[in-house]
């Protein structure tokens, strides 16, 4: 059984959305300087790298994360390739039997940002319509992932595809690295870290080969 990490390396170097923090990782114990042990100081935001939105995000009195079902973040899921180089539409989508699924993950042209190490955040990546996320939201979907640090395209105002999900309580998953992953079915596992009334968390996402 084959298992494909999908979540990005946190690090000082790592890309982060404009204006959140970057991460950062400083010795405060280190065995070298004569500790007993090596004790690591991490800060950063909790929308870095490969992370859960919870509806508290953009929903006011929403779910917040730690009070998310663990259920819909593990399970079967369908991961699509999508080739078109601009956001992603209803005619993306309606060619698969998204019905079957309550997990849908989208491999787009995004992944090779993260496979080619860039450095610079992509304001143009592909990123989900408001047509497609209705159309996600008829179709039963509990959990979307994307392989950008957002769903939604940068420079917005109103954020309706975070309200048309988040607000039916669909599970965001972004910041994904699917550059080595094939369309077809996978066990989905992304557990969050449990932050107390937090509007998202970092997350390790993983894919499991199905037997």
């Amino acid at each position: 059984m084959k298992i494909y990490d999908i979540s990005l390396p946190i690090s000082s170097e790592l890309i982060t959305w404009p204006g959140d923090p970057r991460p950062q990782l400083d010795k405060v114990l280190s065995i070298s300087e004569g500790d007993a042990c090596n004790v690591t100081k991490l800060e950063m935001g909790v929308h870095t790298g490969t992370h859960i939105d919870s509806p508290n995000h953009f929903i006011e009195g929403g779910i917040t994360t730690d009070s998310m079902q663990l259920e819909v973040l593990m399970g079967k899921c369908l991961v699509i390739e999508i080739t078109s180089k601009s956001n992603i539409q209803v005619s993306d989508l309606c060619n698969y039997e998204i019905t079957k699924y309550e997990r849908l993950l989208l491999k787009t042209s995004n992944s090779a940002h993260w496979e080619n190490n860039l450095r610079r955040f992509d304001k143009r990546f592909i990123a989900l319509s408001l047509e497609a996320a209705e159309y996600l939201v008829k179709s039963g979907i509990k959990l979307i992932g994307i392989d950008y640090l957002s769903i939604e395209s940068y420079g917005v105002s109103e954020h309706k595809v975070h309200h048309q999900l988040l607000g039916n309580q669909i599970a965001i998953l972004e910041g994904l690295n699917l550059s080595k992953v094939d369309s077809g079915e996978y066990e989905l596992i992304c557990l969050p870290l449990k932050l107390v009334d937090c509007d998202g968390a970092p997350v390790r996402a993983i894919l499991k080969e199905l037997t």
